[in-house]
């Protein structure tokens, strides 16, 4: 139940010509606190609950728990939700030997990109496409639930 993931910026779409997946997401939190998130999530037609710990100190690990949900329970969900519901697009890519989760984010997040790749380990190296931009990981105003307070159109 330990996440492993590294954050990047995107400097292009190309990644959409070598997309295999693409998901509308609506997602809002219960709890924003860096200690202990709660997200509520729909994924297509699916519905989540997620907890997430705090992140490490390198900010490439932290715990995650996560529960599929009916979608109806979710949408009741996300009405109880702390202001800054984020919808955005995600697009999985196939790199390597790795998958890239892209999201294109929209309405007061518009604009703004961001790429995240799972690792099994914090050493473990991979390749990265040439859309890729600069890594933001231990960014904490790249995290979703700080997008969901502070949209990236008030920068």
């Amino acid at each position: 139940m330990i996440e492993i993931e590294r954050k990047f910026l995107v400097k292009s779409e190309k990644f959409k010509k070598t997309s295999f997946e693409k998901n509308e997401i609506s997602q809002g939190y219960l709890n924003s606190n860096p200690e202990r998130t709660v997200r509520v999530r729909i994924k297509g037609n699916q519905g989540y609950l997620t907890i997430k710990g705090k992140s490490n100190e390198t900010g490439l690990s932290r715990f995650e728990w996560e529960k599929e949900i009916p979608v109806s329970e979710a949408t009741m969900l996300l009405e109880l939700c702390e202001t800054g519901i984020i919808n955005k697009t995600r697009y999985k890519v196939k790199f390597g030997n790795h998958i890239y989760e892209v999201d294109e984010f929209l309405e007061a997040n518009k604009g703004l990109i961001l790429a995240e790749i799972e690792l099994e380990s914090e050493e473990e190296t991979f390749e990265k496409p040439n859309w890729l931009g600069i890594e933001v990981t231990n960014n904490e105003k790249y995290y979703n639930s700080y997008l969901s307070k502070n949209p990236y159109k008030n920068w």
